[in-house]
């Protein structure tokens, strides 16, 4: 593609990073095939190419307005478009600037500003747990739309201490996953436990997604910079050997901490090599898939009904942060075979269920019509139960089925904790 960028933006470097990823798009229109919104709403300007176009008119001199913040907010940021584009187009990192570039020429509107800001302070803010606290309380009386948001309280279950382990990793703190479904890292923790790794619970805070996404670029750089100071210790004395990921969406925001902070002096370098260590649980988990799956062969047939031997008939929504960010949905289904789930195929896998974070709390609509289009793609597989690895997918899903929906790691989980414990080494 030609480009001709304004001299504002020229000699920038946001500006020459945009230049290089517009001048690789062919404008061969593939990414609107696998664009959600596009599949939803039909409109070339919310497709990848169409959003390319405004990003380029605007880096070229055009002035944007309300007409192209709404388009660009209607992304759901999922990056099917770069699975799918044949010349390795980095929409995603387009897509940044453009928002950036956007909210700081077109005024939004006050109820967006504040809908916007209650999301960014209320998701980190250490009242969320308490006020979540209330809302499972008075489910049953809630709003259908926000009980959707509220799922019912799990316990999470006791932890092992780990500290005895050779191996040691890290896990994030996170921001609403520790309240909203609290299983998650427990049963994280014990199944590497079980696999004898430690892992430190509760290291750094929110991953920066929610703030870069919702319009504060700098304080989700703020964040990403007081999680490396709180991980550093530990990778720089090699205390640990990987910061592990459970929600996708996190580790997908991680994984581009040194691309975040590249020209950052400071953090820069040290930003390369925590990304070097960053590992999402299936890869942890991969190495140890036989060792496992003999546990879980070793349960006693009166501990469930029917053969627990069978494999366990399931469905597997790969987030988007799994597959199209971070690649790793063929390691992951792998993974889910060699443990047994039987796991069953369905249309439009590809697709983004809705979730993106507050994406279904901005754009409703959208979000429920690809929450719906994803459910009805699942059902005719009939599955036990629908997995998948991450909190916000989860709970998306989960609002609009009576299909049990849980992150495999918790799956897992349940099903180590009906086998018998290894025998201790003499």
């Amino acid at each position: 593609m030609q480009t001709q960028i304004a001299s504002w933006a020229r000699d920038t470097d946001f500006g020459r990073e945009a230049d290089a990823i517009l001048r690789r798009c062919v404008h061969c229109g593939f990414c609107t095939a696998t664009c959600p919104t596009y599949q939803v709403l039909g409109d070339e300007l919310d497709s990848p190419r169409g959003r390319i176009y405004l990003i380029k008119q605007m880096l070229e001199g055009a002035e944007p307005g309300p007409s192209t913040q709404t388009h660009l907010d209607r992304c759901l940021t999922c990056r099917n478009c770069e699975t799918t584009c044949p010349s390795g187009v980095q929409y995603g990192h387009l897509l940044d600037i453009g928002r950036d570039l956007v909210e700081q020429r077109v005024p939004r509107p006050w109820r967006q500003r504040l809908k916007r800001a209650l999301l960014r302070k209320g998701l980190n803010s250490p009242l969320f747990a308490p006020a979540l606290r209330l809302g499972q309380a008075v489910r049953g009386i809630l709003p259908a739309a926000l009980r959707r948001k509220v799922p019912q309280r799990r316990k999470a279950g006791a932890l092992p201490d780990t500290r005895g382990h050779a191996r040691q990793v890290l896990l994030l703190a996170g921001c609403v996953q520790p309240a909203l479904m609290p299983g998650i890292d427990a049963a994280t923790v014990r199944v590497l436990d079980a696999i004898g790794i430690g892992a430190r619970l509760g290291v750094g805070g929110c991953c920066g997604a929610v703030n870069f996404h919702l319009d504060d670029q700098a304080a989700a750089l703020r964040q990403m910079r007081a999680n490396i100071d709180a991980w550093w210790p530990a990778v720089r004395d090699g205390e640990v050997e990987a910061i592990v990921m459970n929600a996708s969406g996190c580790g997908a925001m991680v994984k581009e901490y040194a691309h975040h902070l590249r020209h950052d002096a400071q953090y820069a370098e040290r930003a390369a090599r925590i990304v070097a260590v960053v590992r999402d649980v299936s890869e942890i988990v991969a190495p140890h898939a036989a060792e496992l799956r003999a546990r879980l062969a070793a349960v006693p047939r009166a501990a469930e009904e029917g053969d627990p031997h069978a494999p366990v008939r399931a469905a597997f929504h790969p987030p988007c942060t799994l597959q199209h960010w971070q690649a790793l949905r063929p390691k992951t289904e792998a993974l889910l075979a060699d443990l047994g789930y039987e796991l069953q195929p369905f249309n439009e896998q590809h697709l983004c269920c809705g979730s993106a974070g507050a994406y279904s709390v901005l754009n409703p609509g959208i979000s429920l019509s690809l929450r719906d289009r994803k459910l009805a793609a699942i059902a005719p597989a009939r599955p036990d139960i629908i997995l998948s690895s991450n909190v916000g997918c989860i709970g998306h899903l989960q609002s609009g089925t009576d299909t049990p929906v849980r992150h495999w790691i918790e799956s897992l989980d349940e099903r180590l904790a009906r086998a018998p414990k290894p025998a201790a080494a003499p």
